[in-house]
């Protein structure tokens, strides 16, 4: 008898796709219009947005790439074998952290724009411990089954995305994107790191290509995780510029939200649509915060085997919490943002591309070969 599809405790192609893209599609593309405008001129964002895409394809790519080398021994199993266990060690620990960092960072922002657009008298506090409460609640469920849910919500998210861009047409002016490349090399480059950091996220293969049935298929895989997100992100931004232009889109904290406020449905069927779209962005949030919970579990697991997921869960959910209330306002925040981002790129990146050059060197077995 055939076993159900989604029954199994593997993962196919098609699954590590839509969990690249969930976990690179979060709160990042709310303020990335904005980042982008105060960095390029005109609409040259997405020469910025696109280049960047290229670097975070190649680099998630090389990394899957990688990945495949220890799709069954496991990432500190074969850094272990590669730069001895003490400096493994600090490698895994080091992207724990980085995961960490990433949940309480998605936990805050959530709280941040929830506060301002649907709950006005509700401290941060509240709204952060709830939102995180639930995301505890799923991490400590099978990790197939947050991919699934993965199956389930990024094609929601995906389709109001495009309601909201369909809608928006009737107002957007084609004149706003107007003149075209004029930026410096400085703006772009400055256009290419901010719009990279919010492509950040990819880095997930390195933990869950051990549920993959066919981990050879995952640098492709994750290409087209990639991709998915360059594509949404960039035809956001120009609209965003289309609608609001590009002086009044540095004004704004949250241009894709209030793309959804400003779009006009015929016939007055939607008042507040904005709410409706972020209430189903939260789902992607949601799924992002998750999967970096469950990838910073399943590090300190691999290291310390001993001890349970839920107890892990339990250790770490008191740590992300006050982690996430540590920024004092949205200076404070942007702040920090770029130092998870760097971290993640020296950690989740630089790390596992030296550990494997180490590993070829002295020959460690691969389970790719």
């Amino acid at each position: 008898m055939k076993s159900f599809e989604y029954g199994d405790s593997e993962i196919g192609f098609v699954d590590i796709v839509i969990t690249i893209s969930s976990m690179i599609i979060g709160v990042g593309i709310l303020f990335l219009p904005r980042a982008l405008a105060k960095t390029v001129q005109s609409s040259d964002g997405w020469v910025s947005m696109l280049l960047a895409g290229l670097l975070a394809i190649g680099s998630a790519w090389m990394l899957a790439k990688i990945a495949t080398h220890f799709s069954k021994q496991g990432y500190f199993a074969y850094a272990s074998a590669a730069v001895t266990k003490p400096i493994a060690l600090i490698a895994i620990l080091s992207l724990t952290l980085y995961f960490i960092l990433y949940s309480a960072y998605e936990v805050r922002a959530i709280a941040n724009i929830s506060k301002q657009y649907l709950f006005e008298r509700t401290p941060v506090e509240a709204i952060s411990l709830t939102f995180l409460l639930v995301v505890v609640y799923a991490v400590s469920g099978s990790r197939v089954g947050i991919i699934r849910l993965n199956i389930l919500f990024l094609p929601i998210v995906i389709v109001i995305s495009i309601v909201v861009l369909t809608f928006s047409m009737s107002i957007f002016d084609l004149d706003d994107l107007k003149p075209f490349l004029i930026s410096d090399w400085k703006g772009l480059a400055k256009g290419i790191e901010t719009s990279a950091f919010s492509l950040f996220g990819f880095e997930v293969i390195l933990i869950y290509i051990t549920l993959m049935n066919h981990p050879k298929k995952a640098p492709k895989a994750v290409v087209l995780g990639v991709a998915i997100p360059v594509v949404l992100y960039t035809v956001i931004y120009l609209t965003c510029v289309g609608v609001f232009s590009h002086f009044a889109l540095q004004q704004i904290t949250y241009p894709a939200i209030e793309l959804a406020k400003e779009m006009q449905i015929p016939g007055a069927f939607f008042e507040r649509f904005e709410s409706i779209f972020f209430t189903i962005w939260i789902m992607a949030v949601f799924t992002t915060t998750i999967m970096a919970f469950d990838c910073s579990i399943y590090l300190l697991m691999s290291v310390f085997n001993k001890t349970k997921k839920k107890t892990w869960v339990f250790i770490l959910n008191p740590f992300i919490y006050i982690l996430c209330m540590f920024p004092r306002n949205l200076a404070d925040f942007d702040e920090i943002s770029s130092i998870i981002s760097y971290i993640g790129l020296i950690v989740a990146i630089m790390f596992p591309i030296l550990i494997h050059v180490a590993a070829k060197i002295r020959g460690v077995n691969s389970d790719a070969s």
